[in-house]
């Protein structure tokens, strides 16, 4: 009763579908569009399926293809081998990859319209997913980055299809409590606020002024683009490399606003951070920093700063600021997300091998930020499912 067909573009489905399965405050059509546009062809296969019952559009399952490099999968202990082995085989180096989500985006997420049974549609999911990796010649299938919410879809499925369970790096959230940024502030843990106020004391002395910016223009985007290039360079982890037109693609949606910090003088730009505005959440998503300038400035504070005051500003009553960089976002008052994959490789073997690595693999594991937090709130420690 179940049919799922791959559509290879957004606009293969329905416009009032779209907005039922993804309304705020997830990312939706306007999302997978600026991903698909933006040219990244070379990194990703961007595809969508379409779940119908009883002939009757239920769902949409954002997916993409990717050759993913073997240094994100294998153990590092491993990787000298491998890299050698490349030499010879090059197709070892890189892990051909069906996923269930999306690349940059913070969480994996099935759009459902209400009232479906989600359990069954996850299982056809899930099986057409194995379908068409095999067509896509993918070894290896992931349901990628999903939050407690759907994982409830995804748990049945580790005993029956082989999948296993993969701890991701967790998400960040912060609720903004109150109606201003003082009352944000305020709710801070003492150690925490007073670390803040040292800082934004400091920080409120740089040479520097706010702007927020919607739609900007070509020459700014230049700009911008240079920090985000400058900032993902200094990344440790690197999933995927955006380019220079998957901003001019994204700044078209209406609810894409850039929190700029200029300097007074020359009007340079010196970070931005790119948010999104849904409903009464805010998506912090991309940032850029000037890493020349004086540290005593404590730009990403300040930053920081003007986009809680700004989102106070459009109502907002939580921000949500993605994977990795968890040490000031720990400092700032922001939760962990947990966040799962859920995963199977062609080759049983090869699968059964990372089963048992992937139990190995926790938040103190994957990040030493996150060794530090665990290290202070033990109880916050994810489960690792069986």
């Amino acid at each position: 009763m179940y049919k799922i067909h791959w559509h290879p573009s957004v606009e293969d489905i329905p416009e009032a579908l779209w907005q039922e399965c993804f309304a705020a405050p997830y990312e939706g059509k306007w999302w997978y569009a600026a991903l698909e546009r933006a040219g990244l062809d070379a990194q990703f296969k961007f595809m969508y399926g379409l779940v119908s019952y009883n002939d009757k559009p239920v769902a949409i399952a954002p997916a993409f293809l990717m050759d993913v490099p073997i240094a994100l999968v294998i153990p590092p202990a491993l990787l000298s081998v491998f890299n050698i082995l490349g030499k010879v085989f090059p197709a070892l180096l890189y892990q051909r990859t069906f996923f269930i989500g999306s690349p940059c985006s913070d969480e994996g997420r099935v759009g459902l319209v209400r009232g479906v049974n989600a359990a069954e549609i996850f299982s056809a999911i899930n099986k057409a997913m194995h379908a068409k990796a095999d067509d896509l010649e993918a070894t290896m299938r992931v349901w990628k980055d999903f939050t407690q919410e759907q994982q409830a879809f995804l748990i049945p499925l580790l005993k029956n299809n082989s999948l296993f369970h993969l701890i991701s790096f967790p998400g960040t959230s912060l609720q903004l409590n109150g109606k201003n940024k003082n009352d944000y502030i305020a709710s801070l843990k003492a150690s925490r606020r007073n670390k803040m106020k040292k800082k934004m004391k400091q920080a409120n002395d740089a040479p520097v002024y706010v702007e927020i910016v919607s739609q900007p223009s070509p020459a700014l985007k230049d700009e911008i683009f240079a920090l985000f290039w400058q900032t993902y360079e200094k990344g440790n982890t690197k999933f995927e490399q955006l380019n220079r037109a998957f901003f001019d693609e994204i700044s078209q949606y209406e609810n894409s606003h850039y929190v700029i910090l200029r300097k007074n003088e020359s009007k340079e730009i010196l970070s931005f951070m790119l948010c999104f505005k849904l409903g009464e959440h805010v998506v912090n998503k991309f940032i850029g920093i000037d890493y020349s300038q004086p540290k005593e400035w404590f730009l990403y504070f300040r930053l920081w700063d003007a986009a809680v005051e700004w989102a106070y500003s459009e109502g907002a009553t939580s921000i949500q600021s993605g994977q990795t960089g968890y040490a000031p976002k720990i400092e700032l008052g922001n939760d962990m997300v947990a966040l799962s994959n859920y995963c199977r490789h062609q080759n049983s073997v090869v699968n059964f091998i990372y089963k048992v690595v992937a139990k190995t693999i926790n938040w103190d594991t994957l990040d030493p930020d996150l060794a530090i937090y665990l290290k202070a709130y033990p109880e916050l420690k994810p489960p690792n499912l069986k």
